[in-house]
């Protein structure tokens, strides 16, 4: 019988693997850019925004919705969409200090 090695790493590390896949196409990111930058809730223009298909579009915000980052209605014709703050937040703390600690691991590297 075999089983994910992925409950050998720290929580932690599953979470920000989380994060990382949802953030990993370009699109999604422009998706948060623009709900940021509005700093509302968007009904319906994302897709007037994107240079992608309402389907495409669609997709990319069901996996931002799948992993939190953004909270609201996907389906039908006037969905709304905005940032899940809390959330936001908290992937910004765990990739801080992942950042923080490999900064202060590799301080000690010889090989540069």
């Amino acid at each position: 019988m075999s089983y994910a090695k992925r409950n050998e790493f720290e929580e932690r590390f599953e979470k920000m693997a989380e994060f990382a896949k949802c953030l990993s196409h370009p699109a999604r990111i422009a998706i948060l850019k623009t709900l940021a930058e509005r700093n509302t809730c968007i009904c319906g223009e994302i897709v007037d925004i994107l240079p992608l298909a309402q389907s495409t579009v669609s997709q990319h915000l069901k996996e931002l919705k799948k992993c939190g980052l953004i909270i609201g209605e996907i389906d039908g014709p006037r969905s709304c969409y905005c940032i899940n703050v809390e959330r936001l937040r908290e992937m910004e703390k765990l990739f801080r200090e992942i950042i923080s600690s490999l900064d202060s691991d590799m301080s000690a590297c010889s090989c540069t």
